[in-house]
């Protein structure tokens, strides 16, 4: 995954999926028989899809001579 347009419209997909989790982790946080490892697997996962879209973003920013 090379081209600038290929990374990101990955980078808009991971957004969606990042904005996605936050509505499941409230609607779960808010259930009081919630379940406490779905929760922090969503938690995990929401950090994860995080930092790939910054690792992403850092293969946008053009290289910087030293």
């Amino acid at each position: 995954m090379n081209h600038p347009e290929q990374i990101q419209q990955r980078i808009i997909e991971l957004e969606v999926e990042h904005r996605d989790l936050d509505v499941v982790i409230e609607a779960v946080s808010k259930d009081l028989n919630h379940d406490e490892l779905q929760l922090r697997r969503l938690k995990k996962r929401k950090l994860q899809l995080k930092d790939h879209i910054t690792l992403l973003r850092m293969q946008m920013m053009p290289d910087v001579p030293a």
